[in-house]
């Protein structure tokens, strides 16, 4: 009995999840993504070290150069050079020249004159032509082996200025072109007055061209308030058109069909007012007897 006791007993003291146990496994390391390291050559480092410090060597010497002048000084020997080869300017070639003063365009560019044609700055020239109210725009070249050729775009003017009791030649941008004389002033100009009048001469031109009619009629135009227009013509008659381009285009054409039907011009009237769409208001001399005299534009403050 106590066999089988201990039998049984050591058995038992067997249990199943003891003899289903394993020893644990260990895991693999992580693999890197670490570049095998490849052994340079001692001479070949000795090398590279030689090259990036000959690189800084020879980069500090051309800044010294660069400070000293010396690019600057074996420019100037070789345009000397060419100069004395004949590349020297000794002709100075002109075109597109009408309107502008001659004497101040050669006085500008006679500076070039006798230089060597490298040495011409041909940029410089062309600013201080671009200075000159008439230049639109200027061209300055060189001709091989001794000419200049310079060739010019002239503004082209559109109405006559008056401010401070000064007259100016105007192109349609704005741009002041020359100061002229009453006695020189051109008659198929537009004499124009009204402050920021500069800004609205292409308009005034456009309004004018929608009736072809009135054109040779015109004597001149105000421009009241920054806002709209007075047209003055030279039989005496001050025409006050309403604000804005269609609105102003609109009356005028009104206007121009009221002539053809009643004879408005030349009738003795002083002033046409059209600003009211709806009605126009006409005001007559107060002795028709008289030869009625051009408005006087009034005189512009000072700023």
């Amino acid at each position: 009995m106590s066999r089988a006791r201990a039998q049984v007993t050591t058995r038992s003291s067997r249990s199943p999840a003891a003899r289903s146990a394993k020893p644990a496994r260990r895991r693999p390391p992580a693999k890197t993504s670490e570049l095998p390291r490849i052994p340079l050559p001692e001479g070949l480092v000795r090398k590279i070290r030689n090259w990036t410090l000959a690189l800084f060597v020879v980069a500090a010497l051309i800044g010294g150069v660069i400070a000293m002048g010396i690019p600057q000084m074996v420019g100037l020997a070789a345009a000397h050079g060419l100069g004395d080869m004949g590349f020297v300017v000794r002709n100075i070639q002109l075109t597109g020249l009408k309107q502008v003063d001659r004497d101040t365009v050669y006085r500008i560019v006679s500076e070039a004159h006798g230089q060597d044609m490298p040495l011409v700055d041909l940029q410089q020239v062309r600013q201080q032509l671009l200075q000159l109210g008439w230049i639109a725009d200027a061209r300055v070249s060189r001709r091989l082996p001794d000419t200049l050729a310079i060739d010019l775009v002239e503004r082209v003017p559109a109405a006559v200025l008056q401010r401070n009791q000064q007259l100016s030649l105007i192109d349609a941008e704005g741009n002041i072109l020359a100061p002229v004389e009453p006695h020189t002033m051109p008659v198929q100009l537009p004499l124009v007055i009204g402050e920021g009048v500069e800004g609205h001469i292409n308009a005034l031109h456009e309004l004018i061209a929608s009736q072809a009619p009135l054109k040779q009629l015109i004597d001149g135009a105000t421009w009241v308030g920054n806002r709209r227009w007075d047209l003055r013509f030279q039989s005496g008659e001050t025409l006050s058109l309403p604000e804005g381009d269609a609105a102003a285009r609109q009356a005028l054409a009104t206007f121009v069909k009221k002539d053809q039907e009643a004879r408005l011009l030349g009738q003795g009237y002083v002033r046409i007012d059209m600003r009211d769409p709806k009605q126009m208001v006409i005001r007559t001399s107060r002795d028709p007897g008289t030869k009625i005299t051009d408005p006087v534009p009034p005189a512009a403050t000072q700023a």
